[in-house]
């Protein structure tokens, strides 16, 4: 060996020398792939006899072999060793040698210390080759150093490699990578003919920047160049279409892959698996999958992960048992958080429990995505406890996505106070959150109710700088209506910069539910000319509106409407069309929608059984009920107000007590208060006062003003002196604003001629500055909502209404009809309480109905307080003298004027 070494002459044999250590030392020269520790150490220790020999046989300054020596130092990792061989070497180095050296930093993820070691070359005077540029280049991409890789690009440009083929493709790789796609599609432009490795790098840039659009693009004009693709080609389009979840499009790709003849590639499958499960053609996606004949870990995650994300959940489930059962392959971190989803979805506690189980033996407890989906999970499943446990185990750092998830668990679960407590210690914490964080906890703002930390939610908004984002803003507007603010959500929608259907809804319901639904139209029709297309969840608002008007018209057009933009169908709005009709006064119309309801749910039912039982028909609304528990419907607590409600209308006693007492053992309902304040009235109209004391009394909880305002109803209706000044005394101590009490009580004891005490009525409400609700009238006509109050002469047909008002007081009289004066609570003569009864508002909408529209039309009428006895009589006589149908809706129910009768059968 030693003679052999004396007789190399310039390094030409130096392999013979190479030749004698372990062939893992001589392969990592041109190897690419990373050694593990054990094998690092072996190849440093093989490094370091080689250079100990050649050191002895003094031939360690030999160039070829200290080149050699090099790049066996940079393949092994050990840099340092590497540098110094560089630095101490008398003899001038080569580029082979700082190639080397840079190629081994990028490769195992040193690219700082690649390009400070270019940088160090190029000091030395050294030219790069093309096998130097593209390792700096990467290093660039990597590094995401637009201004070094110009630097590079203009020493290609110098050196005359910017044309290879290699050095161009990488060049336009570092242009992409960091963000200017301009100059990297001019440097491609600028290949003559690229080949497909070129068309592939634009292909791989363009998906990787989320520019998916511009990379099918580029493969429609790859095909028009007649470059054939290959399979790393079609699966990267394919991962585009993916992105995109463009059926069709992949479909396309996936025949030009038939075409080709690349359908049995793995690589190929697995994207097309991944790609229709993404687009949502789980069949597809299904079919592909069966034709794999040894489907990997990868083709099982496509699969289950496009079921989940398409609420294909069962299916998912289903797969995720064949792949245990396969036997090939085990489910990873990933198989199982799709699992937990899937269960989620499902609200399969049990099952999410046994994957927890898994994740836990398969080590993933820092695993953020997974803890994430364990929270979601278990306040899914309404296991808050366990969602809590979940993420109180998590890392310390815990970032926005697992607060979010555990805010949003504590929302969904209707532990609203602790969601917002949570977001509070989010903020002390200084966690940032994002617009996720704040949609969620004013959502739980908004069930509470709390307009104080709406607020300061509001002003924490802006002051983070995510006011502007659209979801704030709308979750905001959601918020402030619901909390009935109407002026600040009202000043945040015209604040706002787009036009949405989002905003619109929040905005109508707001106007609906605080009983402005003449706004709630106005912004209807603003809808219609911004050409937003409604849903059903703004129509049912919309209708909802239109009932609390009595805009019996203006719901004949959203019902038109309903029917236009398909949502018939929708549940939500069915059910509102029943109720709007129902409450605009005409139940025949209800009947009929109610009839439509394919699906009837126990709103359907109610809202119908509750109508039927305004209008007056009680039996009707017993009968409905009882066909609803033949069809297996079970009832609610609204249901049953309703049904001790039609019971009530109709003076059927027996039945409500029956009901009432059965309620709890029948249905598993307790009776509330709004059960017992509709059996009180019930009781106390019918004359049985003592009944209605007695169950007063038995009441199990404190009575609330609804049960004290029955037994006070009942007293005025029985002139019962002594048991209304007991129930106005409780309604004073409970509600001492509400002037109600004090109306009811002074006409009790107008009624029984005790003017004194009526005075004394008056007089506490004037120093306790209660005021009395005036009483108001309004009737729609053509689209228009007229308004009237008492006395009214500000309507542009006031005299006309009053000549009319003249001439059906003259007709009446001739046919029997006398004021109704005891129920009058002024102090005056006869003539002056006739006068004071003759402009009551009912009267004036009723007279302006008569002369505004066509002869023989319904006349619908609806009124903020209980129509007063006279007023009763007065449009019993007004139906029968004009021959028209006049509906009017009182606050407690509605009376069918017709013919001289009432639908009430005067029981009101």
């Amino acid at each position: 060996m030693k003679g052999r070494m004396y007789n190399m002459r310039g390094g030409k044999k130096v392999s013979l020398l190479l030749c004698t250590y372990p062939s893992s030392l001589t392969r990592s020269v041109n190897h690419n792939s990373t050694f593990d520790s054990s094998e690092s150490t072996r190849t440093l220790t093989s490094c370091m006899e080689l250079h100990t020999h050649l050191i002895k046989f003094a031939f360690s300054r030999h160039p070829n072999l200290r080149k050699h020596l090099t790049t066996l130092y940079s393949s092994s990792r050990c840099f340092g060793h590497a540098r110094n061989l560089l630095d101490k070497s008398t003899e001038p180095s080569t580029v082979v040698s700082w190639s080397a050296l840079i190629s081994r930093h990028v490769q195992n993820g040193f690219h700082k210390e690649a390009l400070l070691a270019f940088n160090d070359m190029c000091t030395l005077g050294l030219k790069c080759n093309e096998f130097t540029f593209p390792s700096v280049l990467k290093a660039c991409s990597i590094k995401k150093d637009l201004n070094m890789g110009k630097k590079v690009h203009a020493m290609t440009v110098v050196s005359g490699f910017e044309s290879d083929a290699f050095v161009s493709n990488t060049l336009v790789v570092m242009y992409a990578k960091c963000g200017d796609f301009i100059d990297s599609k001019k440097l491609f432009g600028m290949i003559l003919e690229p080949g497909v490795v070129s068309w592939n790098v634009m292909f791989s840039c363009h998906v990787q920047s989320d520019f998916l659009g511009e990379a099918v693009d580029l493969f429609k004009r790859m095909l028009e160049s007649e470059v054939r693709p290959n399979e790393f080609s079609l699966s990267i389009i394919l991962n585009a279409c993916a992105g995109l979840r463009d059926g069709s499009l992949g479909r396309m790709v996936h025949g030009v892959l038939i075409k080709l003849g690349h359908g049995l590639d793995q690589f190929s499958t697995n994207a097309l698996v991944d790609m229709y499960a993404k687009a949502g053609r789980i069949e597809d996606a299904v079919a592909i999958f069966r034709e794999i004949i040894h489907p990997d870990t990868v083709s099982w995650n496509a699969v289950i992960a496009g079921c989940v994300l398409h609420d294909y959940n069962e299916l998912a489930l289903i797969l995720l048992n064949e792949m245990k059962k396969s036997g090939t392959c085990c489910p990873n971190v990933f198989t199982l958080s799709s699992a937990l989803k899937a269960c989620a979805a499902m609200g399969f506690k049990d099952l999410g429990r046994q994957i927890h189980s898994c994740l836990v033996k398969i080590d993933t407890d820092s695993d953020l995505f997974v803890a994430v989906g364990l929270i979601d999970l278990y306040s899914k499943c309404e296991m808050m406890d366990d969602a809590r446990r979940a993420y109180d185990l998590m890392p310390t750092k815990k970032d926005s996505i697992s607060w979010n998830a555990l805010i949003s668990g504590y929302s969904q679960c209707g532990d609203d106070l602790q969601a917002v407590s949570l977001f509070f210690k989010m903020c002390h914490e200084n966690i940032e959150f994002n617009q996720t964080t704040l949609s969620t906890v004013l959502k739980s703002v908004a069930s509470l109710q709390a307009i104080k930390v709406c607020k300061q939610i509001h002003t924490i908004s802006i002051k983070s700088g995510i006011y502007s984002d659209f979801y704030v803003i709308n979750s905001l507007l959601d918020t402030y209506g619901k909390c009935s603010h109407i002026d600040e959500a009202s000043k945040i929608f015209e604040e706002r910069t787009w036009e949405d259907l989002v905003a619109y809804t929040s905005m109508v319901t707001a106007y609906s539910q605080y009983g402005d639904g003449e706004e709630a139209l106005k912004l209807y029709l603003q809808m219609q000319v911004a050409d937003i297309k409604p849903d059903p969840f703004v129509c049912s608002s919309l209708l909802n509106a239109c009932a609390n008007l009595s805009a019996y018209e203006q719901g004949k057009q959203l019902h038109v409407h309903a029917i236009k933009f398909g949502f018939m169908s929708d549940i939500f709005a069915s059910n509102s069309l029943v109720n709007m009709y129902a409450k605009c006064g005409s139940i025949e119309d209800a009947g009929c929608a109610f009839s439509e309801i394919h699906q009837r749910g126990i709103v359907s039912w109610s809202a119908m059984i509750g109508g039927l039982a305004q209008h007056g028909h009680g039996k009707e609304a017993l009968k409905l009920f009882n066909q609803m528990l033949e069809d297996c419907v079970s009832p609610n607590h609204i249901t049953l107000v309703s049904v001790l409600c039609a019971c009530n209308h109709a003076g059927l006693v027996n039945e409500g007590k029956q009901y009432f007492e059965t309620m709890e053992e029948k249905f598993g309902i307790k009776p509330t208060q709004e059960h017992y304040a509709c059996m009180i009235d019930l009781l106390g109209r019918s004359g049985k006062l003592n009944e209605a004391v007695e169950l007063v009394k038995s009441i199990p909880f404190e009575a609330d003003g609804s049960v004290w305002g029955a037994l006070l109803g009942a007293a005025r209706i029985h002139k019962n002196v002594e048991l209304g000044k007991k129930a106005a005394e409780m309604l004073f101590a409970l509600e001492p604003d509400k002037s109600g009490t004090h109306v009811l009580l002074a006409n009790i004891y107008a009624s029984a001629g005790m003017w004194e005490n009526v005075a004394s009525v008056r007089k506490v409400m004037k120093n306790s500055n209660v005021k009395k609700e005036p009483g108001m009238s309004w009737i729609e006509v053509k689209d228009k909502i007229h308004t009237f109050i008492v006395g009214d002469r500000n309507h542009s047909r006031s005299d006309e209404i009053y000549a009319k008002l003249d001439e059906l007081n003259d007709l009446l009289s001739k046919a029997g009809y006398s004021p109704v004066t005891e129920i009058d609570i002024h102090n005056v003569n006869q003539s002056e309480k006739e006068k004071l009864l003759y402009h009551h508002s009912e009267k004036l909408a009723v007279a302006f109905g008569l002369i505004a529209t066509p002869r023989g039309a319904p006349i619908r009428v609806k009124k903020n307080l209980r129509v007063c006895v006279d007023c009763h009589t007065f449009l019993k006589f007004v139906s029968k003298i004009v021959s028209r149908q006049i509906v009017v809706r009182d606050i407690n129910r509605f009376h069918h004027f017709k013919d001289g009768t009432c639908s009430c059968g005067d029981y009101w």
